[in-house]
């Protein structure tokens, strides 16, 4: 028998071997702090060549796209669950030699903690820099330059979660949208008409068929044929408070859902909701952070029952949406706040949801790093409990990563992990957690799921 071949057999008994073991250890008790640990030490004793051999397997393989089985991301026939992060300046630090070098410190950091998935931005709308200096006018240099954050990041075996526009006037956004609308004599006196007037959807759908179009001048890879994108995203946390109904917003979403599925079939598509429970859906307002939440012009669950969305965002900020001030009430919300949403997309949705920005800023007051780790070690814990039972927690980003030196650029949220040791740590091991199960769980390996199918009016 050939060396090579008598060791590639020798590997796939040790992991038949594992994935029996650890279908036994994972029952359908959750994980409190001393299973966490239990597990932390039974990691440290498998080789690290078995925890990484389905990323390796990946890498000898084609770099496929990532695909949607029921409720599990799927890679090549295999699970493929995320544990990632945001660093939204992306392309704007790469429009400048002076500063493009961080970009790869981005990505060589993230894959050396075993992140996989990043979430940033392919817009910039009539800003300092901006990508689309007027409705489909680009400047070719910052186009360029999101072709460098596309192909820097496939080096670094990341894919990206690539936002469309903004709701938030940072990087332009609906208001930049709205302001390119009245210099074309529109009259328009609301931002959320961005949402509702034909000539301003018109200027969007613009934007997604250059951006999905775009040939990348590293790769010469069309962007909707590019396996390094995991997903669109319509929109950075859209809101439409002038429609508490929603209306307004579920039929934007259902155009634009259908509109980016017409120009790429291939990828991914997901909203960039924040996650709010909305009138379709009262008897979750009380999963609800605050009560304002349930007026913002979004409805969680009837957004995503939309044709074309394949899978559900969340978001996670308590000391954004309860209190400023870092409290003890912040954790169980946590919790709850995505058990919830989790249910929601195995029994409603029939999709994964990805908890796509969660955070705490260090100018909170009470702010301090371990309660900053006991917030990521929450999240991370819910997607595993998810996780080992085959349900819809496909994953989490953080907001945000940051390398070393860009410390004027943070919002209060930024992890440098050269600075944060425990951080990093934490991030590693939910990683290695994470490549475990999508080396060891192939399709015919479900854990305990037993998916329930139900509706619910939307």
């Amino acid at each position: 028998m050939e060396p090579l071949k008598g060791f590639r057999l020798c590997l796939i008994s040790i992991l038949l071997f594992l994935t029996t073991l650890i279908t036994q250890t994972l029952s359908s008790t959750e994980f409190d702090d001393s299973e966490y640990k239990d597990w932390e030490s039974y990691t440290d004793h498998i080789p690290n060549s078995i925890l990484t051999y389905g990323s390796e397997m990946e890498e000898e393989a084609e770099w496929q796209m990532v695909q949607k089985k029921g409720n599990q991301f799927i890679v090549n026939e295999q699970p493929f669950y995320v544990n990632g992060f945001n660093t939204y300046w992306l392309m704007v630090f790469a429009a400048d030699e002076s500063t493009r070098g961080k970009v790869t410190d981005v990505f060589k950091r993230a894959s050396s903690v075993g992140m996989t998935v990043c979430r940033t931005w392919a817009f910039n709308d009539g800003q300092w820099r901006a990508l689309q200096k007027a409705p489909s006018l680009y400047d070719e240099q910052v186009f360029k330059a999101l072709d460098f954050v596309v192909s820097e990041a496939k080096k670094y075996r990341i894919r990206l979660i690539l936002s469309l526009v903004n709701n938030w006037e940072s990087y332009g956004g609906k208001a930049q949208y709205v302001k390119w609308g009245n210099a074309a004599g529109l009259n328009l006196t609301s931002d959320d008409e961005f949402f509702s007037h034909p000539t301003l959807r018109g200027y969007y759908k613009d934007h997604v068929k250059m951006v999905l179009n775009r040939v990348n001048t590293f790769t010469n890879i069309t962007y909707k044929e590019d396996p390094t994108i995991f997903a669109w995203e319509l929109m950075n946390e859209p809101r439409c408070t002038s429609d508490s109904s929603g209306d307004k917003l579920q039929e934007w979403i259902k155009e634009m859902a259908f509109y980016v599925k017409s120009v790429d079939p291939k990828h991914l598509v997901e909203i960039g909701l924040e996650g709010f429970y909305g009138p379709s859906t009262p008897q979750r307002f009380q999963f609800n952070p605050n009560s304002y939440a349930q007026l913002v012009g979004t409805d969680f669950i009837r957004n995503h029952q939309v044709l074309g969305v394949d899978f559900a965002s969340v978001h996670i900020y308590p000391d954004s949406w309860i209190s400023q001030s870092v409290g003890d009430s912040h954790i169980p919300f946590v919790k709850s706040w995505m058990e919830a949403h989790i249910e929601d997309a195995e029994k409603y949705l029939g999709m994964p949801v990805v908890f796509g920005e969660f955070g705490v800023s260090a100018k909170d007051p009470g702010y301090n790093s371990t309660y900053r780790d006991t917030l990521i070690n929450t999240v991370y814990k819910t997607i595993l409990n998810s996780t080992k039972k085959g349900g819809s927690g496909a994953g989490s980003l953080l907001w945000q990563l940051f390398p070393d030196g860009t410390d004027y650029m943070d919002d209060g949220y930024a992890i440098v992990l050269s600075k944060a040791p425990s951080t990093s740590t934490m991030i590693a091991l939910q990683s290695t957690r994470l490549a475990l199960f999508n080396s060891l769980c192939s399709q015919r390996c479900h854990w305990s799921c037993k998916k329930k199918k139900s509706t619910i009016s939307g």
